[in-house]
């Protein structure tokens, strides 16, 4: 199964598992009606939507609240650490959680335990986690903005707050960054990079790049990095070799923004809704 674990901004909320269901732009896992506006929500609708259209069974969701204190963080850390071993889990997509390199640590140390290891998939804050421990070589795919990648990329950075401010000012030079976080060994073996231009590559550089459609509103609108990653995340868990399903979910993903016709005031799930037809769209011109 493919399986994602991240954080929700609401510190009521525990430690949840189970089913992600969408329905009519609504997402619940465990009884919980969850808004889908970005963030992990906004990565799992969207991988729910893909795995729907290419007749996967729903994702399966590790969900807990966090506000950015790192308690709810630290709670399903622990809960993954404890449970992970005994679960099948083909391809397993780390998203929001406070970066913490011991719980991190114990929970790759879960995956290794795991009967069969799946492909690992991190985004956000566990990108981090992953980074600042030195296992970065140990992840399928990373899906970094160019600020995220610049952080990969600074081998002296210990935490995104100090990346050097030469480096956070080359972010129109995105194939050397790149080179720099395959360098450093801080990139997974495969990266989509997240931009005006998309560009997926691995440790011999830069494989291919996307850049159109473009929809220059899309640019301010927070969510799209998330939803390309779940596109993504379904479409390895389909069976597309990791930097193919990068390439397609960076195409689906702008397809599916021209789709929504985006306005200033456009939310994320307008653009969830047009991930179907987007997806077979691209895999038809793929043919």
């Amino acid at each position: 199964m493919l399986a994602v674990v991240g954080t929700i901004p609401d510190p009521a909320l525990p430690v949840i598992q189970g089913e992600a269901i969408l329905e009519n732009n609504a997402l619940t896992v465990s009884g919980q009606r969850i808004a889908t506006d970005r963030g992990t929500p906004a990565l799992l609708a969207s991988a729910c939507a893909a795995c729907a259209t290419l007749g996967l069974p729903a994702p399966h969701a590790f969900l807990v609240g966090d506000e950015g204190l790192g308690h709810g963080s630290r709670a399903l850390y622990a809960h993954l650490a404890d449970t992970l071993p005994g679960l099948t889990i083909a391809t397993l997509v780390f998203h929001y959680l406070m970066p913490d390199v011991m719980w991190h640590d114990k929970v790759l140390f879960a995956v290794e335990a795991m009967a069969v290891r799946p492909r690992l998939i991190a985004d956000a804050g566990f990108m981090y986690a992953a980074k600042m421990s030195g296992q970065a070589p140990a992840y399928d795919l990373f899906t970094p903005d160019a600020g995220e990648l610049a952080f990969l990329a600074d081998e002296a950075a210990p935490h995104p707050f100090y990346t050097r401010g030469f480096i956070l000012h080359e972010d129109n030079n995105v194939p050397d960054l790149i080179r720099r976080a395959y360098e450093a060994g801080n990139a997974a073996r495969c990266l989509l990079v997240k931009g005006s231009v998309d560009h997926v590559a691995d440790a011999d550089g830069v494989l291919q790049t996307v850049d159109s459609p473009c929809e220059e509103t899309l640019e301010a609108m927070g969510g799209t990095g998330d939803t390309v990653a779940g596109i993504a995340a379904a479409l390895v868990q389909a069976g597309h070799p990791v930097a193919r399903a990068a390439l397609l979910a960076a195409r689906t993903n702008r397809l599916a923004g021209q789709l929504a016709r985006p306005n200033p005031g456009s939310r994320i799930a307008e653009i969830i809704v047009h991930i179907p037809r987007a997806l077979t769209q691209t895999l038809a011109m793929d043919q």
